[in-house]
């Protein structure tokens, strides 16, 4: 018989591994291969997966936003948890005006964050401003957490001569400096080894922070993701690798990317420890993170988390979800179980909000980020000449021949170009 260890931790992350087949096992003959730290047994058995413990989802909070043990509530104060709601519902309210520009062709692209706001208010508050963090493309709410106006994002998603990014990023690749967060970009997975690298510099100068990056289940497929969790489970790379399972890779839903035990199983696989969580309880969220950040710092060891969510939006305004799920499926998500829901009906039996704060909030709020979003539509892009700087030291001779022909050709036809809209070539 296979016997199974299970130790839960104080979050409820359970940590696994195989015993061994003690009742057959050669007790005086331990196994003498690298690699290994086992022993020897004369039973042949295989493991099988279906056999094996699932890890359980850790929570605070239920559909609710009822407190299930007291223990495990972080007791924020009124004004500290009003923050974090208030950043959770400017996220949303954010993002429903930026889709409906997109639809009304009035930006190219965007991508919504709608049920995921509690993963990112609630990891982003449990960090330290010093940890640096390597997004994917759907931390919208960890920018604003740390300092990033909407505004700031209106300008980068019109790519305006205000976006940091000075226009040579699409929509939402947001990058953030004054944050301490990198530049979002496109390809999938690519941050995540870049981070574990990242993390192992930091570990040679900074004993005292660690990198943070987040991903989808559906990067976690990529083999980036493998490299970067051996590269820092052998480097003990100070990393915090943080999953956003939300059910679906654009149209690939989880039952068709993987067979095994979620994501949090292949950090034990990987030897770095592990916890997954309800990624839609903010207080579940902000416990793992800041108890998985503790244990990355101290021990100087990486540790994965797995957050449990629901993607409401499509994938991007590119994606049609209805192809691939129901509108029920959606609604339940959208309407019953919602990290936001959960949040105000906690602080509405606290006493601290009610339906008058609400709308309250929600109007000025709207009215913030509208206004905001006018400016930046009405600002001029950047100056055109700008796509070929900022990228090499000095031009390479190629490159500046084709920024002559560029500005040849501005001077003969700029008639047929709307330069109106830019800054001055200068």
């Amino acid at each position: 018989m296979i016997k199974i260890a299970r130790k839960v931790g104080t979050l409820g992350a359970v940590t696994q591994r195989v015993a061994g087949f003690h009742h057959d096992s050669v007790r005086d003959e331990p196994a003498p291969y690298p690699g290994v730290k086992t022993e020897f047994t004369k039973e042949m058995r295989f493991i099988l997966p279906e056999e094996v413990p699932t890890i359980p989802i850790y929570r605070v909070l239920n559909s609710q936003g009822k407190v299930i043990n007291p223990k495990d509530d972080p007791e924020f104060d009124k004004e500290d948890l009003l923050d974090m709601y208030k950043a959770m519902v400017k996220t949303s309210i954010m993002d429903r005006i930026l889709y409906q520009s997109q639809r009304q062709g009035r930006i190219s692209f965007y991508m919504t964050n709608f049920g995921e706001e509690a993963t990112q208010i609630g990891s982003a508050r449990a960090l330290k401003f010093k940890d640096v963090v390597f997004p994917q493309y759907r931390e919208a709410g960890v920018f604003i957490w740390r300092g990033y106006t909407p505004l700031e994002m209106m300008h980068q998603c019109f790519g305006t001569n205000k976006d940091f990014g000075k226009g040579k990023q699409m929509p939402v690749h947001y990058t953030g400096a004054k944050v301490n967060i990198q530049a979002v970009s496109s390809p999938l997975g690519t941050q995540i080894p870049q981070a574990a690298g990242y993390a192992y510099a930091m570990k040679q100068r900074d004993k005292d922070s660690c990198a943070v990056c987040y991903f989808g289940e559906g990067a976690a497929s990529e083999g980036d993701c493998h490299s970067a969790m051996n590269m820092a489970a052998t480097l003990d790379c100070p990393i915090l690798f943080f999953c956003r399972n939300n059910g679906y890779a654009i149209s690939t839903a989880t039952k068709d990317q993987y067979r095994g035990d979620g994501i949090a199983s292949r950090g034990i696989g990987y030897g770095i420890p592990a916890i997954r969580f309800d990624g839609n309880d903010l207080f579940a969220v902000y416990n793992a993170t800041k108890a998985a950040r503790k244990l990355s710092v101290e021990q100087q060891r990486p540790v994965v988390l797995e957050a449990m969510t629901y993607r409401v939006g499509h994938h991007s305004t590119s994606d049609d979800s209805t192809a691939y799920r129901s509108v029920d499926e959606v609604k339940h998500w959208d309407t019953v179980d919602t990290p936001i829901n959960r949040i105000r009906n906690y602080l509405a039996e606290k006493g601290w909000w009610d339906e008058v704060l609400e709308k309250e909030f929600r109007t000025s709020t709207r009215g913030e980020i509208l206004k905001g979003f006018r400016e930046a539509e009405n600002t001029k892009l950047p100056n055109p000449l700008q796509i070929f700087d900022e990228v090499w030291d000095e031009l390479p001779t190629q490159l500046q021949e084709q920024k002559d022909e560029f500005i040849e050709h501005c001077a003969k036809y700029g008639e047929n170009y709307p330069l109106e809209s830019f800054e001055d070539m200068k």
